[in-house]
């Protein structure tokens, strides 16, 4: 007894799968540069709070440097006077002026880092639940395949859009 195998080329047998395909793979397409973008800002926000600490420690360094001259300035106080420590005290509060005025701009430099960083994580966080939901939808969409009912993909569809949403508007913090 023989069978007959019948093979359809280019037709399917379910039109709505091919759909289906076509809107997970545009999803699909969404979910790469979500996530591409989303990777990227991590990344920034990891250097930027780098940058952000490295300006920090700059500032107490020079705190540091600016203390250490007034504890310097205290002992050549206790000392008997003299042209060398009056030319020496002297000499320390031009620099204690110095080490503030400097002190002053690293310092508004590392804050303006923290508002990098800030505003960085804000941006991440947003790509980041867009690519969850857009991963939602890649999933709901693929549970049509199983289960052949068309809710998942509606849903899918929903979840893509606002996914999509999620990141547009990471892009939109400034």
């Amino acid at each position: 007894m023989e069978h007959e195998v019948h093979h359809h080329e280019g037709h399917s047998d379910d039109p709505g799968g091919q759909r289906v395909g076509i809107l997970a793979a545009v999803i699909s397409l969404f979910l790469a540069m979500v996530t591409i973008q989303a990777v990227r800002l991590q990344t920034d926000a990891v250097i930027v709070r780098n940058e952000a600490t490295d300006q920090w420690s700059f500032y107490q360094a020079k705190k540091l440097k600016s203390h250490t001259l007034e504890l310097g300035m205290d002992l050549l106080a206790a000392m008997p006077q003299s042209e060398k420590t009056s030319a020496a005290v002297e000499r320390y509060r031009k620099d204690i002026a110095r080490y503030a005025e400097e002190s002053k701009e690293i310092q508004r430099e590392a804050q303006e880092r923290e508002i990098a960083f800030h505003r960085t994580e804000r941006q991440g966080t947003r790509f980041d639940f867009g690519e969850g939901l857009l991963e939602l939808a890649l999933v709901l969409c693929s549970l049509y395949f199983v289960s052949k009912k068309r809710l998942f993909p509606v849903i899918g569809v929903v979840a893509a859009i606002a996914g999509i949403i999620a990141a547009v508007t990471g892009l939109l913090i400034h």
